[in-house]
């Protein structure tokens, strides 16, 4: 096993003991051994409680959920060849909350399973149009980035319409909007495992293919490949991943930005290793953030999208100011 294969192993062992730390988290603390116990049936039983009704669920979420922005992130890097591309930064996770948004105020008693394929159409809307815009446009990495926000304003400006013609709703609309964990259930985690069990693989199966995109259109179309059909897989796919997790975990920013960066510095550019290593990357990033929301000011919790924001927007910063002095 080469340097770069092992450090999917090492990832996946930090992300469980991670969990098992984060599990532990709270205003009641609860140390690592006795999670352990308590994940294998032997511990106490009011830990054991806590534990399975509470904070598992919402560690398992976070996984799920991490993982999907991640890759969402790293696909989108890789289609459109850009470094400043993520579900959040290009507007998708906008639109995917604006649409979840539609339904929580004006659809309350819609069925659990409409959220999610709302979040997919919000998003499959902004993705179109940036879509449409990079086709006939060949833009800068900063320039995308810079529609993708404005895009995002304007979604972000009908949440906020909607928050104020319902602010009955308005507390639990702005906890959502922030991005949280808090409150989530079993419940939660069966509706987006679907999505990431469908998907994921999905996207792992097109990682070849995703190489040989990222070498430009002509070089891709002269192997063989049909580029605008491939570029809708994968725009479908990630929007679909993105969609799925913005729907129950609310609006959370540069996990898919972070992850995908990370896992390209560490085992380089070839998307069947990358792939992979991001999903472990988002998945840790998301059960550590959710962790340290919980362990800053007990019983209070800051909601994990700050927390990923906090880390997030200096990284964005850096990455902008650096793309700059290379020219691109």
């Amino acid at each position: 096993m080469t340097r770069r294969q092992s450090i999917a192993p090492a990832f996946l062992l930090l992300l469980i003991v991670t969990a098992i730390i984060s599990i532990g988290t709270g205003a009641v603390s609860i140390s690592p051994r006795e999670v352990v116990e308590s994940l294998f049936g032997t511990g106490p039983k009011n830990h054991s409680f806590i534990i399975g009704e509470y904070r598992l669920p919402r560690v398992v979420l976070a996984m799920l959920a991490g993982a999907g922005l991640a890759v969402s992130g790293a696909i989108l890097q890789g289609m459109i060849r850009n470094p400043l591309a993520s579900p959040d930064v290009i507007g998708i996770t906008k639109g995917a909350g604006l649409a979840s948004a539609i339904v929580i105020f004006l659809f309350p008693k819609s069925p659990a399973y409409l959220l999610p394929l709302a979040a997919f159409g919000g998003a499959a809307v902004v993705a179109a149009i940036l879509y449409v815009y990079t086709a006939r446009k060949r833009v800068q990495p900063a320039t995308l980035a810079l529609v993708g926000i404005a895009i995002g304003v304007i979604c972000q400006a009908g949440i906020q319409y909607l928050m104020v013609k319902n602010p009955g709703d308005v507390n639990a609309a702005l906890l959502w909007m922030a991005g949280s964990l808090w409150g989530r259930g079993w419940e939660h985690v069966w509706a987006v495992l679907p999505w990431i069990l469908v998907f994921l693989p999905i996207a792992y199966s097109l990682a070849n293919r995703l190489d040989v995109l990222s070498l430009g259109d002509e070089v891709a179309e002269g192997l063989g490949e049909d580029v605008t059909r491939l570029r809708v897989v994968l725009l479908v796919t990630s929007v679909a991943l993105a969609g799925a997790c913005v729907a129950v975990v609310g609006s959370i920013g540069f996990v898919g930005l972070l992850s995908p960066h990370i896992a390209r510095r560490l085992v380089g550019g070839k998307h069947a290793l990358l792939l992979p290593v991001a999903a472990l990357l988002g998945a840790t990033l998301m059960v550590a953030a959710d962790g340290l929301g919980r362990w800053l000011l007990p019983p209070m919790e800051v909601p994990v999208g700050i927390v990923t924001a906090v880390i997030g927007a200096p990284y964005f910063l850096y990455l902008i100011g650096r793309e700059k002095r290379r020219g691109i």
